[in-house]
């Protein structure tokens, strides 16, 4: 685990080069997280990394949909079913085939075999159990759950094999380049977006996912969540929402470049393959 100091948006880096410079900046209003690990049999010890600013536990957008793909393939019978739906999930960050998953096995079904098999507790957001993207995480556990997941395909499981899969799969602008930040060109990544209407952050989140042979595994998460105040950009976005156009260039512009630095100061921070 990181040194750290605690300040008045929460916890920063205190031991180096990185998370400080990203993160002392930030506006009063804004969080961020950043975690990783480094772990496997036959591997140096296992290594972690933690850091926030601000809020301690940010909706997850659609950062948690590989491993609701994961989940949920034991959970329904029919496999062609399962595919059509989890792939796009997973690879083009289908909404739709997302709430199809999320619904037909139920949120707390969902939830509770992630907590059985990763050891993650996560709960199915107040109000609305429908609204998949509003669970509230914090980056050190999706780290575990992703490592979990990568050990899991390590040990035969076909489904987490081919969720894996699916998420090397995911291109530009999707991934926001985060491999690139990482120096893990073939790194399995999942990303999420959102800024909800009761919002005025735009949230973007990262992980990625990189095998190195046996269970040996590293994972990184990054998360932002940063001021999105002006009333015209919110309203052109909500449009854009609505009319189910892109709106990844908007992110990208408010938070690319936090979440690559939080990614690449990650990296560094765990160390060496």
């Amino acid at each position: 685990m990181l040194n750290t100091v605690r300040g008045a948006t929460g916890w920063h880096y205190g031991g180096g080069v990185g998370f400080n410079e990203l993160l002392d900046d930030l506006d009063d209003s804004a969080a961020a997280q950043a975690a990783g690990i480094k772990r496997g049999y036959g591997g140096p010890p296992a290594r972690t990394v933690s850091v926030s600013s601000g809020m301690t536990r940010l909706r997850c957008a659609s950062l948690l949909k590989p491993l609701y793909a994961w989940v949920t393939a034991a959970r329904i019978p029919d496999a062609d079913r399962w595919r059509r739906h989890a792939e796009p999930a997973v690879v083009v960050s289908s909404n739709a085939d997302t709430l199809n998953l999320w619904l037909a096995v139920g949120p707390r079904i969902i939830l509770d075999d992630l907590r059985e098999r990763t050891g993650v507790a996560w709960s199915p957001p107040n109000g609305d159990p429908s609204r998949f993207g509003s669970v509230e995480v914090a980056a050190g556990e999706v780290a575990l759950a992703y490592a979990v997941l990568a050990q899991a395909a390590a040990a035969g499981d076909p489904a987490a094999e081919t969720v894996l899969g699916w998420m090397g799969q995911v291109a530009e602008p999707q991934a926001f380049g985060v491999r690139e930040a990482l120096g893990w060109p073939d790194a399995a990544v999942k990303c999420g977006w959102y800024g909800a209407p009761d919002e005025t952050l735009l949230r973007t989140h990262a992980v990625a996912v990189q095998r190195r042979g046996g269970t040996r595994v590293g994972v990184a998460v990054a998360m932002t969540a940063l001021p999105y105040t002006d009333a015209y950009e919110r309203e052109v976005y909500r449009e854009r929402v609505g009319k189910g156009l892109p709106v990844e260039a908007e992110h990208e512009k408010v938070g690319g470049a936090l979440l690559r630095g939080l990614m690449a100061a990650t990296r560094t921070e765990l160390g060496r393959p």
